[in-house]
């Protein structure tokens, strides 16, 4: 039997002593109160398993002492010890909190057994928590999702740099997500409480690059009609996310270059240096190492930017990410379109798990959102999603084991009318197996 911390409650000596005798000899530990107002008073100096109090008590009575602990320790074990003309209020007790209730007098083996069932319910209620928190750390980061190992590493870059003041720079493709990652980091740095000033690099003219950056004095040219500060004034004490940086041009680079190194910097039209504090978080969807060999991006300000670097993976480097992703978008869209749409089916999802998502997670989340829209029932099916499809399969001519095993997978997936569950089955292996298959000889269903 397991081993717990217990306190009985009761006014009555006897009842205590004989109770307490019992609890003694399996092992627990052991308190006594003798009144409801002395069971408050220990509860504040120790946490118990199991609180075992007689119901009808002078002063405090047990419903009381049950109502007061429920409120400060929800997960606390309560039974109630009664006669039996006071089941009555035992039910009561229950539908408070209470977990059980014994009948004077009780059989010391029957007590046993309750004691052995609340402590395995208490076991496995903290194993739940600790799974349930488990689960979120591990498939959430701020407003990142992923349970993927590539995710994973991400999550823990994150954790590590963001305590830091260093320069970071994210890459990967468009749609992966490196504006979440930015504010993530953000978000977990010392930083924290100050702004968080995002310039889209790719989205501000050239021309305008300058103002928007630096801000302006009144007068500096004709429509300055006031003063404007900059984004780098305004990110004073936060940070600043420059997404898409390979866009600027070469003079903004070195205007930008020497704000990284002197924190000072001029409005446009002004006179007055300005000093600047704050981080830099950097992104790009191209290859800034191709961009310097090219003579489009400057070395000197790709090492200023390039301290601490790391990639975010793509949607189709994760695919395991998928159905997590899908389901949390599902649950958004339908929250927001007000739509009674219960999960994604089956089948639309093994399209899904197929599809290699150019657009990585900003395309998927597109998907689930115009499958909201047009669905018809409360189940996502295929014909609600866009049409990921070529225009045919190519099978080679069998000449080697690989050419043949790709054959006969696409002919069972052809058989099957392209259902993986049924599939696998079929092949004798398991669908994340068939799926690896079908990447690997890159098979393609046909539109019909």
């Amino acid at each position: 039997m397991s081993k717990a911390r217990l306190l009985i409650v009761d006014d009555e000596l006897i009842m205590r002593e004989s109770l307490a005798g019992w609890l003694l000899r399996d092992g627990h530990e052991v308190e006594t109160a003798a009144s409801g107002e002395e069971a408050l008073d220990k509860i504040k100096e120790t946490r118990f398993d199991i609180l075992f109090v007689d119901i009808k008590m002078e002063g405090i009575s047990g419903l009381e002492v049950l109502e007061t602990v429920k409120g400060s320790d929800p997960d606390v074990a309560i039974v109630m010890i009664t006669a039996y003309g006071s089941i009555q209020t035992a039910i009561e007790a229950i539908k408070k909190g209470a977990y059980d209730y014994l009948l004077k007098p009780f059989d010391p083996h029957e007590l046993g057994v309750l004691i052995e069932k609340i402590l395995e319910n208490q076991a496995q209620a903290r194993e739940n928590l600790y799974l349930r928190e488990q689960f979120k750390e591990t498939t959430r980061f701020e407003s990142l999702i992923g349970q993927s190992m590539a995710m994973q590493e991400v999550f823990e870059l994150i954790q590590n740099v963001a305590p830091l003041n260093t320069t970071v720079l994210i890459t990967g493709e468009t749609g992966t997500g490196k504006g979440l990652a930015a504010k993530a980091i953000h978000t977990h740095s010392p930083r924290c409480q100050g702004p968080f000033v995002v310039v889209n690099c790719g989205a501000i003219p050239e021309n305008l690059m300058e103002s928007e950056l630096f801000g302006y004095q009144k007068g500096a040219f004709t429509d300055a009609k006031t003063t404007k500060k900059g984004r780098l004034e305004m990110a004073h004490g936060g940070t600043l996310f420059l997404d898409e940086i390979g866009e600027i041009g070469m003079r903004m680079q070195i205007d930008l270059l020497r704000v990284l190194e002197d924190r000072i910097f001029y409005r446009v039209g002004g006179t007055q240096p300005i000093e600047t504090d704050f981080r830099i978080i950097a992104a790009t969807n191209r290859t800034l190492q191709e961009a310097i060999t090219n003579g489009t991006f400057r070395e000197d300000l790709y090492y200023r930017l390039n301290v601490v670097s790391f990639k975010m993976p793509s949607l189709r480097e994760r695919k395991e990410d998928i159905p997590l992703l899908a389901d949390h978008f599902l649950h958004r869209f339908t929250q927001e379109t007000n739509k009674q749409i219960d999960r994604i089916n089956r089948d639309a999802m093994d399209e899904m798990m197929l599809y290699d998502w150019p657009g990585n997670v900003r395309e998927l989340e597109n998907a689930v959102e115009r499958s909201v829209v047009i669905a018809k029932k409360r189940t996502i099916i295929p014909q609600d999603l866009p049409i990921f499809r070529s225009d045919a399969i190519c099978i080679p001519s069998a000449n080697s084991l690989e050419e043949i095993e790709k054959t006969h997978i696409n002919r069972m997936l052809s058989d099957n009318e392209w259902n993986i569950s049924a599939t696998a089955k079929v092949l004798g292996v398991d669908r994340s197996t068939l799926y690896s298959k079908i990447k690997r000889y890159n098979i393609k269903k046909a539109l019909v």
